[in-house]
């Protein structure tokens, strides 16, 4: 006879893994099928901890080598320590990974190592065994797609593979400008390696506000980074001890091609076709405003499904899924206040839409909106903690106030942005939002008279 659950989760990444506590918690029984011997999938393991873990040295050792002067401290001889840069990537991930386990043994979950795959009957078949669900959540993410004509092997690496050099190369080309492209130029710059940034669209970090874009253009430029826009990769020839990129009439011989350039839903090992999952556009999985797909009894999250692929947007889909598969009261995911946040340097974050777009929505409907924008600089914070170059910017609509759009460029963005989500979120204006005390001094006051700049009375400037 077979084993027997309530949930079973494919996949323990952040949608995952929140998704089958959150199962725990409502009395279910559940299983986490995965294919790794940890849980944490992709998230934990190999991109996004890793990634931050390494931003944080990075921008440690940029203060330390060329901030300290100016704050009156005197450093001689600073220099990285490669592998012990890796030795804390590593106990930090254990530190993540080890927590999980110990939240699924905490919470009776039962931790499957394998691939596991659906079945006509709509279980799950991992190896020769088959496990019978109420309820099966698809939580796989997504794999790194190489460019036209390129694989990936040798000194062409995926992000991953850039997370994880064993060595420091002296010159790095990077593919791809969009949020995983552009933390990788700003980190390895800062470590002191020489970046070319390649985009093929027109602007760095492409699904960005134009003058969050120009922003940290700006930015790159003067740590330092090869920025170049427009431009496809024509050729690349990777050798043992290096690769030639040719792009926009440009040649470069670098150590390491990275391309960040997008991703595809992992689902080759699924068997959807014979469960009856269907897919939709970009061959991701089709599911209703309840994450449920075309077969009965099976939901997907996170990249495998429409939307952002976000951490955050997966575990809250992951919470949605097993609350309805357990019968418990739940609401749809609101896609319009899900945060983006992209820890490059100078950080930014943002939801809703962009200027561009509200103008492009207000001409069509005939709505006007209105604009707040605000110079970190002009804060005191600002001066204090050395983070002067950004800005706030808050897009409303002028009739209601509702905030439609906000967008940071600064130290501290991926931060600041949830202020502006949860008013957002609690149905308060840029009217509420400009009469809400803020502490002083704080770099969080830029979010005050940006949403004071909508009306034109910012005190600061």
């Amino acid at each position: 006879m077979a084993d027997k659950y309530d949930v079973i989760v494919i996949g323990s990444g952040p949608g995952g893994y929140v998704a089958a506590l959150r199962a725990a918690q409502l009395g279910q029984k559940v299983a986490v099928v995965e294919k790794d011997d940890r849980p944490g999938g992709r998230c934990l393991n190999y991109a996004c901890i890793p990634a931050k873990t390494l931003l944080h040295t990075a921008q440690v050792y940029d203060e330390a080598r060329n901030g300290a002067a100016e704050l009156g401290i005197k450093v001689d001889g600073v220099s990285l320590d490669w592998p012990g840069i890796h030795k804390r990537r590593e106990k930090v991930r254990k530190t993540l990974t080890g927590g999980v386990a110990m939240l699924f043994d905490k919470a009776k979950i039962s931790y499957i190592e394998g691939t596991g795959a659906l079945t006509a009957e709509r279980n799950v078949k991992v190896g020769r065994k088959t496990y019978e669900a109420k309820g099966v959540l698809l939580a796989t993410g997504s794999v790194a797609l190489p460019i036209p004509g390129v694989e990936f092997g040798g000194r062409v690496i995926d992000t991953w593979g850039a997370w994880s050099l064993s060595e420091q190369p002296a010159k790095l080309a990077v593919v791809g400008a969009g949020a995983s492209g552009a933390e990788i130029a700003s980190a390895y710059a800062r470590f002191g390696t020489e970046v070319i940034l390649i985009e093929m669209l027109d602007q760095v970090l492409p699904a960005e506000d134009n003058d969050v874009s120009k922003q940290v253009e700006r930015e790159f430029k003067k740590q330092g980074i090869d920025v170049v826009l427009g431009t496809k990769v024509e050729k690349v020839d990777a050798g043992k001890d290096g690769v030639k990129v040719s792009y926009g009439g440009n040649d470069a011989s670098v150590d390491y091609l990275c391309i960040a350039g997008g991703r595809a839903p992992d689902i080759e090992a699924l068997n959807l076709d014979d469960a009856g999952v269907k897919l939709g556009d970009g061959g991701k999985i089709e599911v209703d405003e309840y994450l449920k797909t075309s077969a009965d009894g099976v939901y997907a999250i996170g990249d495998l499904v429409r939307g952002a692929a976000l951490a955050h947007k997966a575990m809250e889909e992951g919470v949605i899924a097993v609350e309805t598969i357990a019968g418990h009261p739940t609401h749809p995911l609101d896609h319009d206040g899900i945060p983006a946040a992209t820890f490059c340097q100078p950080q930014v974050a943002s939801f809703g839409l962009t200027e561009a777009q509200a103008k492009a929505n207000a001409k069509e409907s005939g709505k006007e909106i209105k604009i707040g924008k605000f110079k970190l600089g002009a804060v005191g914070a600002g001066a204090v903690y050395d983070d002067r170059q950004g800005f706030v910017k808050i897009i409303a609509d002028a009739q209601y106030g509702e905030i439609i759009g906000a967008h940071i460029v600064g130290n501290s963005a991926c931060d600041m942005i949830a202020e502006l989500v949860d008013t957002r979120a609690l149905e308060g204006g840029y009217q509420e939002l400009a009469r809400i005390v803020h502490a002083h001094p704080t770099i969080s006051e830029a979010v005050l008279d940006a949403a004071r700049a909508v009306d034109g009375w910012a005190i600061h400037q």
